[in-house]
């Protein structure tokens, strides 16, 4: 595992930070180690899709928002 020598601070909605809280209660894990793979697991989809990813992802969440 690689050494956690760097933050970042965010500011988000609240119904994204329920959301991963309930991942992380589901899965055993704290809400930094479920926003740690979540973000590795993007960066790897971006790393082998590129741009087209955060075009899924955007219109993904504009769908989601207008529910």
């Amino acid at each position: 595992m690689a050494k956690k020598d760097e933050r970042i601070g965010l500011r988000l909605p609240k119904e994204i930070k329920v959301d991963l809280q309930n991942i992380a209660e589901k899965e055993g894990r704290s809400l930094g180690q479920i926003c740690e793979l979540l973000l590795w697991g993007g960066i790897l989809e971006y790393e082998r899709i590129g741009p087209d990813y955060l075009r899924r992802l955007l219109a993904r969440a504009g769908a989601k928002g207008s529910k």
